[in-house]
């Protein structure tokens, strides 16, 4: 059958030129306005073509028209320097939009609410001048912190302008007391790779190695090796490798790596994904709850003394009962929709019964303890602004509670306010940008966003397995169920650059190069529709990669 019997001929595909480093040179006499306005208008158009492509990235291209509302507060610098429930000393801030933005997530997180640094259990957080890499690295150092027994941030212990940064003393009778380990599937994003290693935080296959070596509890099925995985394997599909599964953790080699590690005194720190980034999947934060919370009572990781320093005044040292376990959420994508799935599963009044109800991820999350009572098990989540909501630049949220911050290194006295957040100066402009977001949409209008992207996710799934049948050559569809993405093999690279499409290698086979498969995926933010994904697959359906293709893998 002909590739265009069903799908519409598609123009010869050009991604066009990129920028020219050349005119963007800066002489010493500077430009004229006639010049200077030209190189700007080459940005202006190369930005809004590819922002009219772009379906690779979880980056959704619709900013609402917020420039036209928001474009009068571009004359102020406006910095929320310092922590954002203390206003400081540099006024043009907008902490006061910030907190709004912040008790808005903190209600659709179950956290309690407005926040109270005397009540231990109330949210704490600020809004990122980066993305969630920023705050996934900040869920790190203020894990690392409260696990190896940093001075927290209540009650104070020192003169307002001096160094805090101090260590709990050596737990005698457990010399791993206060060397944690991380956790994290091979599914999490790159960020954490980089922040353990720009924090020294150790992993569970840096302490392996050095610790225990040839004593990892996994044991490979095809070599019998006992070697320390990178990473935490992923569920895996119908292959048995995770490279075909749904890009979930495997919550049962999870568990017992954990418990290796508990069981060797080691505090925990585990991150699970809410929208991984390159499948979208969800990890089952429940489950992982319900298997770990055993071994963490088993191991006297639910409550244990620390002590961090000595009383000034009596001499008498001091003690903290903390845990010994850190459970932090990357929700960069998915803790911007999640909520509003879980709200259309729960009220027919919202009009969808999504296809899969999302487990619990959130500080609502309680489990029952013989000793504790119901037990909180998320510390700490983190969500970027750019992703679902929507903004110009690189922003998110990090939020905890208040019996985890840490006292932070120093306070300068000069900027009025305690600097408990990570980058110090912070954009005013982006709680701006999320308020206006979120004034212009409802619940209901919410739940309708993710519904959209969720069934554009299955329509393209679908057409992509059509067009394998018409066309006679695998291209590899496949979605996970609940995800807003959907990955296929990759076309030409002029369609790569045109449609922005992410791309990510496989190996069928560990160590077998032969199986590599390279593969591209689309995410359904809002700024994609049907009229794109019509038009990208017309593309692909006369793209001679694709047309090239074997109708059989050799």
């Amino acid at each position: 059958m002909s590739p265009t019997a069903t799908f519409a001929a598609a123009p010869t595909v050009d991604p066009g030129p990129e920028l020219d480093g050349r005119d963007f040179a800066l002489p010493a006499s500077g430009l004229d306005d006639a010049r200077r306005l030209r190189v700007l208008d080459t940005v202006d158009e190369y930005l809004t073509r590819k922002r009219r492509h772009l379906v690779g990235y979880q980056a959704t291209q619709d900013m609402q028209g917020c420039a036209l509302d928001l474009a009068r507060f571009m004359p102020n610098n406006i910095n929320n320097l310092g922590d954002p429930f203390q206003s400081g000393g540099y006024k043009p801030n907008t902490k006061v939009v910030e907190r709004a933005v912040l008790d808005y997530y903190a209600a659709l997180w179950n956290a309690e609410r407005p926040y109270d640094a005397a009540d231990p259990e109330s949210y704490w957080g600020y809004m990122l001048s980066m993305g969630s890499t920023e705050g996934n690295m900040y869920a790190l150092w203020n894990a690392r912190d409260y696990l190896s027994g940093k001075a927290l941030i209540q009650p104070p212990t020192a003169p307002f302008d001096a160094l805090r940064y101090v260590q709990a003393a050596p737990d005698r009778s457990n010399p791993n007391a206060h060397r944690p380990v991380a956790f994290y599937s091979e599914d999490t994003h790159y960020s954490f790779a980089k922040a353990v290693r720009v924090l020294a935080v150790e992993t569970f296959h840096a302490v392996g190695q050095e610790k225990y070596p040839g004593q990892c509890p996994l044991v490979d099925p095809a070599t019998g090796s006992r070697e320390w995985p990178t990473e935490v394997p992923s569920r895996p599909g119908p292959s048995g490798r995770s490279w075909d599964g749904p890009g979930e953790i495997d919550v049962d080699a999870l568990a017992v790596l954990v418990e290796f590690f508990a069981a060797n005194g080691h505090p925990v720190f585990v991150n699970l994904n809410l929208g991984s980034t390159f499948k979208g999947a969800h990890d089952d934060v429940r489950k992982v709850c319900e298997r770990l919370l055993p071994i963490f009572e088993k191991y006297g990781l639910v409550q244990r003394e620390v002590v961090y320093g000595t009383d000034p005044h009596t001499g008498e040292p001091l003690v903290d009962l903390r845990r010994g376990f850190w459970i932090h959420v990357d929700g960069a994508l998915g803790a911007g929709y999640a909520p509003f799935v879980r709200m259309a599963s729960q009220d027919p009044a919202y009009g969808w019964r999504p296809e899969v109800e999302l487990p619990e991820y959130d500080f609502g999350l309680t489990l029952p303890t013989r000793e504790f009572g119901d037990l909180d098990m998320v510390s700490s989540i983190a969500m970027s602004g750019h992703k679902w909501p929507g903004a110009p630049w690189p922003c998110g949220i990090y939020m905890t509670k208040v019996k985890y911050q840490i006292s932070p290194p120093s306070q300068p006295d000069y900027i009025g306010a305690p600097d408990t957040t990570f980058a110090g100066s912070r954009n005013g402009f982006s709680p701006l940008v999320l308020w206006d977001h979120l004034s212009r949409h409802s619940y209901q209008d919410q739940v309708d966003r993710i519904r959209s992207a969720q069934e554009l996710a299955d329509y393209l799934e679908r057409r992509l397995r059509a067009m394998e049948l018409e066309l006679g050559v695998e291209l590899w569809p496949a979605r996970t169920p609940g995800a807003i993405t959907v990955r296929f093999r990759k076309p030409s690279p002029e369609l790569v650059a045109k449609w922005s499409l992410s791309s990510q290698d496989v190996l069928m086979v560990p160590g077998d190069e032969s199986t590599r498969r390279s593969y591209v995926h689309v995410f359904l933010m809002s700024s994609v529709d049907r009229t794109k994904l019509d038009a990208l697959l017309a593309e692909l359906a006369e793209d001679p990669a694709v047309l090239g293709l074997p109708t059989r893998l050799p």
